[in-house]
């Protein structure tokens, strides 16, 4: 039970059986006791964050260019389907007004209860929440009312609040972030592992003035905004350094798996029994239950890692089909010697699918068979080899391609609700990658390359150029650099959809038309009834017996299932409900109203 639940239940028991006692009942939890007990005012603190810190984003892929979750999963939003009632966002201040709340509520804490160090660095996390809370609108709308004390219920009217502009806000939360850096310590350590410390806070701030000084809320490209950002995160790098923070050495799939390694800046920490989250969305079919095949990634993900040399892995959709040799190349380019990250965070199929379900050695192989059909325009039919592997009557998959990155290898089926890999928020790459970004849009080439590099070189790419396959160099060319490293790097982190929305690079999925996949098609030679199915795609003869088709549009129809974003909206409106509630509140400009988010 929580603290606010335990505080309710106190409450009712006393309507229950009056309030008419002549003594104290100093073992009631009520809520003027909350405030008398350090272990209590922790809980209230640690409700909060339990209620705002993020987990794994999974199913975002289909937000994107990354992936998709099966059919007909493209949203309106992304077909250009879009009005108030079916996009409009609500404003929610539950948790600002409970961290309000607390914030009122330990000034008068006295002394014996907490130190002064004590409670600046519970006002420090309550800070940083706040910020959190407040960005998590703005960054969707603009500007929002700025509410930074408890409200009074009783008086209705005084709730109605209009609009604050967004700079006003966005000021607001640096200052809050500003006075959580100076109250927060430099870490925390032991039980106390994973609350926010100062490093946390300084990069999610960088973070943010990266977005500020972007092109969604910077279309003129004021250069002090961008100056304000490389400075701030080179300062929480250099903070960080100093901490020992930096990128992971290991193999990069163990980032994951490797508790609290240097690399981790913020996490949520998922462990057995008490905080698991169910992983069923991410695996397959046949290797999951109720809802699977999500974050399957599409074409666009597949390419962008480059083969382990630097060098990009091209791909020439007319020959795949028209000449079998050039296929043939093309599936041993794509298996062999790609970017490391490729292999730790993308599932191909006729390879390892690490969980204990597939014994004897299995691969796991989401493929397909050509079925001789006359009657099918094509003349033939798809039939899924994950049919004959495992006995599974529906459909395998839409792309044959899972994710990887994150993977809780230790669950069976039965167990899928049960994953506890920590969910690392913010790592020392982002920031990095942060770094570099405002670093080339200020006219710092050379810094910018060298995060570039510096990111490679963890990834194990081969530097046979002196430049890990980085051909930019003009600052055009390195901001697209950092498109597609950061597409790569971050992959399945839930950055992707920020980030083109930030850099107002809806082109990109619009000029994709349809999200394409690459089905691996299992030759006339192989029978499923006989497969071995420990066969491996590492193997050469093994890859000669399959080749790949272009699927232009796996969810189907074609003029349903088009990305055609509009490139006019880039704010999200305020919900109709919530105008109707408050008639304070104006709707964005982008959306019939006079309010401008720009401001």
């Amino acid at each position: 039970m929580n603290i606010k639940s335990s505080i309710a239940c106190g409450l009712l028991m006393m309507v229950l059986y009056g309030c008419s006692l002549d003594y104290t009942n100093t073992g009631t939890i009520s809520p003027d006791n909350v405030w008398t007990d350090k272990t209590m005012i922790s809980a209230f603190l640690a409700d909060i964050e339990g209620g705002m810190k993020p987990g794994w984003p999974l199913g975002d892929a289909n937000n994107s260019d990354e992936g998709m979750n099966g059919n007909a999963s493209m949203t309106n939003y992304q077909r250009g389907e879009i009005s108030v009632d079916n996009n409009g966002q609500g404003l929610s201040y539950g948790n600002i007004d409970k961290i309000n709340f607390f914030l009122k509520q330990i000034e008068n804490v006295d002394p014996s209860v907490l130190t002064e160090v004590e409670k600046r660095e519970m006002v420090g996390q309550a800070l940083f929440w706040r910020a959190w809370a407040y960005w998590g609108m703005v960054n969707v709308i603009g500007g929002v009312p700025l509410i930074l004390e408890p409200q009074d219920v009783t008086n209705v009217e005084s709730l109605f609040r209009s609009r604050n502009s967004t700079s006003e806000c966005v000021a607001q939360i640096f200052k809050d972030l500003d006075d959580a850096i100076s109250m927060l310590p430099d870490a925390w350590t032991g039980t106390n592992y994973g609350r926010i410390d100062k490093g946390c806070a300084m990069a999610y701030k960088g973070r943010l003035m990266m977005w500020w000084a972007s092109p969604l809320f910077n279309p003129s490209n004021n250069q002090e905004r961008w100056q304000a950002a490389y400075e701030t995160n080179k300062e929480a790098l250099e903070f960080l350094r100093s901490q020992g923070k930096g990128l992971y050495q290991g193999k990069f799939e163990d980032i994951w798996y490797d508790e609290r390694n240097c690399e981790v800046v913020m996490v949520n920490q998922f462990y057995y029994p008490d905080h698991t989250f169910n992983q069923n969305l991410i695996r397959p079919l046949r290797l999951t239950k109720d809802n699977p095949n999500n974050n399957q990634a599409i074409l666009p993900l597949l390419l962008a890692y480059p083969k382990k040399d630097g060098t990009k892995l091209t791909l020439d959709i007319d020959r795949l089909s028209a000449d079998p040799a050039y296929n043939a190349q093309f599936v041993d380019e794509f298996y062999l010697d790609r970017d490391p990250r490729f292999y730790a965070t993308i599932f191909s199929p006729g390879t390892v699918y690490p969980v204990p379900d597939l014994t004897g050695g299995q691969r796991y192989w989401p493929a397909w068979k050509k079925v001789e059909n006359p009657d099918d325009p094509k003349g033939f039919q798809y039939a899924s080899m994950v049919k004959d592997q495992l006995g599974d009557s529906e459909q395998a998959t839409n792309t044959c391609f899972h994710q990887l990155k994150g993977l809780d290898k230790t669950l069976t089926v039965a167990l899928v609700g049960n994953a506890a890999v920590d969910w690392i928020e913010i790592r020392f790459a982002e920031v990095l990658l942060n770094y570099g970004e405002c670093a080339n849009e200020v006219g710092k080439t050379a810094e910018a390359l060298q995060v570039l590099y510096d990111i490679r070189k963890r990834a194990g790419i081969e530097n046979k150029d002196g430049k890990y396959g980085i051909t930019a160099s003009a600052t055009s060319e390195i901001r697209q650099a950092y498109i597609d490293e950061r597409f790569i790097e971050l992959a399945y982190e839930g950055k992707r959809w920020g980030d083109l929305r930030r850099w107002k690079r809806f082109d990109i999925l619009n000029n994709l038309k349809h999200r394409n996949a690459l089905w691996l098609i299992a030759g006339k030679e192989v029978d499923p009834a006989t497969f071995d199915w420990t066969n491996d795609m590492s193997d050469p003869e093994v890859r000669k017996m399959f080749s790949f088709d272009f699927i232009e549009c796996p969810e189907g129809d074609k003029s349903v299932y088009k990305f055609n974003l509009s490139m006019n909206h880039w704010f999200y409106p305020i919900k109709k409900n919530d105008l109707d509630r408050n008639s304070k509140l104006e709707q964005n400009n982008e959306w019939g109203g006079t309010f401008d988010p720009l401001k």
